[in-house]
């Protein structure tokens, strides 16, 4: 029984990591704003992305399930240059289910944002809803994208805050490349980013005025 049993804990642990280490990459144009200025990696888990203006606003990103998180940063640069500063997290195996509590660290890290916003694609968006929901009186509000707000839904009017991109897709909020099983976009990614980032900018301004 004992060899049963430490077999088919050798065979679990095996599958889980050929499971999390088939990942999407970054691709190589999200990669270089690693070098752009105010763009730091602050710890193997954490990049911070700085606007010119000081703002004391800030976006914490729970990345998709599977998805590098560095495949974000396009997307994050665009906000940033709207004015608001952005916290990319890296989560254990690519999941943000492994660490829901993440944002709880830089909240307390960043004592001059004012404002927080949890932000998540996907899975990473399940995960940002949940720790919301737990967390209202530390956070001014939640941003979904491709996701599903499964934990706050009976407390959000879906029909005035929902955004449709029309022609978009899923994966196209980061820069990784195609998804198994999306659907094909007929808009760019870019506009798609383009869309993203206006949305997430009115919903702010209208939160803050």
């Amino acid at each position: 029984i004992l060899i049963t049993l430490s077999i088919i804990l050798i065979l679990c642990v095996g599958g889980f990591g050929i499971y999390v280490n088939d990942y999407y990459h970054a691709q190589n144009d999200a990669l270089e704003i690693l070098n752009h200025k105010n763009v730091e990696k602050v710890n193997s888990n954490l990049i911070t992305l700085t606007p010119e203006k000081k703002s004391d606003v800030g976006i914490i990103f729970y990345p998709g399930a599977k998805v590098e998180n560095t495949a974000y940063l396009p997307l994050l640069k665009h906000l940033t240059s709207n004015g608001y500063n952005c916290y990319l997290l890296k989560m254990p195996f690519n999941m943000a289910i492994f660490n829901k509590n993440a944002a709880n660290k830089i909240i307390e890290q960043y004592p001059n944002i004012k404002h927080w916003y949890i932000c998540g694609h996907s899975m990473g968006g399940a995960m940002a809803s949940s720790y919301v929901s737990k967390n209202k009186d530390k956070v001014d509000g939640l941003i979904l994208l491709g996701s599903l707000n499964t934990s706050v839904k009976k407390k959000i009017d879906y029909k005035r805050n929902i955004v449709v991109i029309k022609g978009g897709n899923h994966a196209n909020f980061g820069n990784y490349g195609h998804q198994k099983g999306d659907a094909k976009a007929t808009i760019s990614r870019k506009e798609q980013q383009n869309q993203t980032v206006k949305a997430i900018n009115n919903f702010i301004e209208k939160r803050l005025n």
